[in-house]
């Protein structure tokens, strides 16, 4: 879980201690689909809202359709995340794996011997004190050929590898994270940047919840960013339904909050029931 306030946002308590509530109203953000597998069984927009719109209003978010008397508009994005193919098991590393062993398989240099007064020998070794050269026969000219195209295609994969784990971590929550392990090759702090890696290229569920300005959206045309939440799981099963109230019951308590950063911690065990959730009128109506 991450979440962050802007400063232009604070919701306001009433005299007995309680927070006042504010209303709200969903839009779509977008759906991302990272494998054909998350297909199935994958929530539509108005099962997301619904889900969600449990835990909100435990939190005083509560749904509205008057658009005069809206504080909130929350857009939604969820899906599944896209992650790269392990090293091992990508076409470009099965191929390094493969040209690695044909090279070394190959190398076999015949040594050609030669006196270095000799006339016949190539000039540039007559006039050093190299006793020998190497002579590459043509398979193994084929063989470090195909080893350096090898290699050239398992470095592209890995800068785009690089540039999707990035593209994840921020879309997760992860950014802070990920820019303050970023420096932490050959430290004491390298495991952290293999740990995030690992988690981060583990297919996750994921709810992206942005709550703008509504009121300033319809009257001035300017989106005003108050709170962001984002959360997500590692991915369990095809089912994305069983995954999403638990999800954003745990990630509820930081709804219109900041978390001080990325939060870690298992979903909570149990359920919350919400009493039926009323839509609230205009001011005039109240």
């Amino acid at each position: 879980i991450s979440s962050r306030v802007s400063a232009n946002y604070s919701r306001t308590r009433l005299p007995n201690g309680s927070i006042e509530k504010e209303t709200i109203a969903f839009t779509k953000g977008g759906l991302l689909k990272g494998t054909e597998a998350a297909t199935v069984d994958m929530l539509n927009f108005a099962d997301v809202a619904e889900t969600i719109a449990r835990p909100l209003a435990v939190q005083g978010y509560v749904p509205s359709r008057d658009p005069v008397t809206t504080r909130l508009l929350i857009v939604v994005y969820w899906g599944t995340t896209r992650t790269p193919e392990h090293s091992t098991n990508s076409v470009s590393g099965q191929n390094l794996a493969r040209a690695s062993a044909a090279a070394l398989a190959a190398n076999h240099p015949q040594a050609a011997h030669f006196n270095p007064i000799d006339s016949m020998a190539p000039s540039q070794m007559a006039q050093s004190s190299t006793t020998g050269y190497a002579i590459r026969s043509p398979d193994q000219i084929d063989s470090d050929n195909a080893m350096s195209a090898a290699l050239a295609a398992s470095a592209a994969e890995d800068a785009q590898r690089n540039t999707l784990d990035a593209q994840n971590a921020r879309m997760l929550g992860y950014d802070s994270l990920w820019d303050a392990t970023a420096q932490s090759r050959g430290t004491a702090l390298e495991y952290r940047r293999k740990d995030l890696v690992d988690e981060l290229e583990g297919h996750r569920y994921f709810v992206v919840l942005m709550a703008y300005d509504y009121q300033m959206l319809r009257k001035k045309k300017k989106a005003q960013l108050l709170w962001e939440t984002r959360f997500s799981v590692r991915e369990q099963g095809p089912d994305f339904s069983k995954q999403l109230a638990a999800m954003a019951e745990g990630a509820s308590q930081y709804f219109g909050k900041g978390s001080g950063g990325l939060i870690r911690g298992p979903l909570p065990e149990g359920h919350v029931k919400v009493g039926e959730i009323k839509e609230v009128g205009s001011g005039a109506d109240r």
